[in-house]
């Protein structure tokens, strides 16, 4: 798949997810997505520390195809906490593009600096 697909389906999925919001007529009845936003933060921030574990668990077991589907789970349920604090895939795809050609470890250090500092970047 390419980028621009991944990135098209991605704000496709965002799109649903922000359709389904209870304050734009998502029926928490009716659907996962406005369930777990209607009943706030924990209910969908308890999912995304399940299916985290879920993925490492199947990361351990080495098995690709389990891998790929909680790694779907666990962005999936990502996506939603994003939609709920007024965020979106495409605001995670630009830091990473920040990000990208600096090192890691660079990255994290600039990051502790700026911690120690009281600032933001």
């Amino acid at each position: 798949m390419s980028a621009m697909s991944s990135n098209d389906s991605l704000a496709r999925l965002a799109a649903i997810i922000e359709s389904r919001k209870p304050a734009n007529g998502g029926d928490p009845e009716k659907s996962y997505v406005a369930r777990l936003l209607h009943k706030g933060p924990d209910a969908f921030l308890k999912k995304i520390g399940e299916e985290a574990t879920e993925v490492v668990m199947a990361a351990k077991d080495a098995d690709g195809p389990k891998i790929v589907n909680e790694v779907a789970d666990l962005w999936f349920h990502s996506m939603i906490a994003l939609a709920h604090y007024g965020l979106s895939p495409a605001d995670v795809i630009a830091e990473l593009e920040r990000r990208e050609g600096t090192s890691g470890i660079e990255e994290k250090a600039l990051r502790k600096a700026i911690d120690r500092e009281g600032g933001a970047a």
